[in-house]
Formats: structure tokens, sequence, C-alpha cells
């Protein structure tokens, strides 16, 4: 039942099936590029926080593939993935050094062209909270970020937006030339989630990347240097796809677009947190507790 109704309810869940993406998400990436043009003339790219994998998929597919020799791919999580063809992985935590270290090796002492993180942590339903943790996982990509983007670069990544997102804004301005908040269709209105879209990369003179996040460590922060014009910057919301594309907010008839047929996701779990108690109810069998009066 829960498998039909959410067929039911959410028309990109079901054309992710149809079209063989990993998860609905890729969706959202491919209307920021239909209206931004974020992929154009990239060859290096790095997806960051990348399982179950559809951002790596669409990468794979619109990045040039004609010079085979130049384009990579680099996808990074903590989470094992399923195999991508044309996708390098790396298995490790965004806060470490030596995961941006391995990013490099690959591109072979070369720098990325963009950098994309749909990573988001498992919300409470708190907001505050979720938008304060979201805060430093964006942050956290940030800093892995400044290691691996050349000057000019882009940089993606999802942001919850909320009353105090405006610092936020502030710091992504003082590393790049231009910042615009972006909603795509397929990212439902009920949602407070919504993308940056960083371009310009342009790091303060004198700036030295490393990986200490002084807003993960407990030692006051000086925020006077935030002062001035980047700190009064309004950035601009601008909502992605025109009114032709599919409302993720809506329900469909599963016969709109003719004869459904149910399908299976693309890519299950490799190791979902109900495998265990799975693996032990088929060990048990037919096994039955008689119980005796």
């Amino acid at each position: 039942m829960g498998k039909s109704s959410k067929d039911k309810r959410d028309i990109y869940y079901r054309l992710a099936k149809e079209e063989g993406w990993r998860a609905r998400s890729a969706f959202k990436l491919l209307q920021i590029d239909e209206t931004f043009n974020i992929l154009k003339d990239v060859t290096k790219a790095v997806d960051l926080c990348a399982a179950p994998g559809s951002w790596s998929q669409v990468l794979a597919k619109k990045l040039d593939s004609s010079n085979a020799t130049e384009t990579k791919i680099v996808a990074v999580d903590l989470q094992a993935m399923a195999p991508l063809p044309g996708v390098i992985q790396i298995q490790g935590d965004i806060t470490k050094k030596s995961t941006a270290e391995a990013i490099i090796s690959h591109f072979e002492g070369e720098q990325a062209d963009l950098v994309v993180c749909d990573g988001a942590p498992d919300v409470t339903g708190l907001h505050d909270i979720d938008e304060f943790i979201q805060s430093q996982l964006l942050l956290a990509a940030l800093n892995i970020t400044t290691h691996i983007l050349k000057r000019g670069g882009k940089f993606v990544a999802k942001i919850f937006r909320g009353r105090e997102v405006s610092l936020l804004y502030s710091q992504l301005r003082i590393f790049f030339n231009r910042v615009t908040i972006v909603k795509p269709r397929s990212s439902r209105n009920s949602s407070i989630e919504a993308f940056a879209l960083c371009e310009g990369y342009d790091p303060p003179e004198g700036y030295t990347p490393n990986m200490m996040n002084p807003l993960l460590e407990n030692s006051s922060v000086d925020w006077s240097q935030l002062e001035g014009e980047v700190n009064r910057f309004v950035t601009p919301f601008l909502a992605c796809g025109d009114l032709s594309a599919f409302d993720s907010d809506r329900c469909y008839p599963l016969s709109f677009q003719g004869q459904y047929e149910p399908r299976e996701p693309v890519q299950p779990p490799i190791r979902p947190p109900y495998a265990d108690a799975m693996n032990l109810v088929t060990k048990m069998g037919d096994f039955h507790i008689e119980r005796h009066d």
C-alpha cells in the first residue's frame, strides 16, 4: 500500500523510475541546468554527499563525453554507493582533508569546474534545528570546495531557508562573485529546501583553504569581518522551470499519461536500516511460537 500511494501522489518519483534515474532529485539538477546552463563547458565535476547517485547520473549524462580523457566525475559519500559508469567513487568524509586530496589526485593535480552537493541531514521536523544542521553541512561542503574548485568555478548546494539564513548567504558571497537561491519546480512548495547557486569562485586575497570550520567549534567567532557591503547584499530568489513542468505538490492520476505500469526503484538501498530485521524474518521462516494455556 505504501508503494502504490507513493506512486499516486508524486509524479517525479514515478518519472524517475520510468526514465531510469535513481531518485527524483535528478530532476532538480536537470531543471537548474535548464534555467542557468551550469553544466556548460564543465569537464571536471565533483558530487558531494552523492548517494544514491541521481545527481552523478545527471552529470555523467550531460557532461561532454566527446573527450573522455578530459571529462571526469568524482562522487563522494560516507555511504557505499552502487557503481555508475563513468563516475569515480570515493567513500569518505567531506570534513577530512584526505578526502579533498583524494579528489584532486583523480584530477591529476588539476581542480574541478563544478562542485554540487544535494546532501541533507535526517530532518527532525523542528525547523530551527534542521536549518542549523543543514547550514553546518553546507559549510562543510564549502570548506572542501575551497580545496578542489578552480577560480571562476561554480558551486551548487542544498540549503534550508529560514530566519537566520541571511548570514549563510553573506558567507557564500565572500567566496563567490554571484549567489542566487533557486527553487526547482520538482522541489515541493511545502518544503523549505532550495539551492544556493554560487558562480565565479573568487576567494579573498590571502585566503588559505583549511578544513577547520569555526562554526563547528566551541570557540567564539568575530562576525565583524562580515560588516560592510557584502553583509548588505540581498540574495535573489528565482524559481526554475516554467508552468509546463509538472507540479510536485499536485496529485496526478495514475492514468493521466496512459496505462500506468508500477516499477521498482532503479537502485534499491545497498544497506538499508531494516536489512537485519528482514534477514531475521527470512531465517525464522514459518516458525511459530505456540502459546500453552
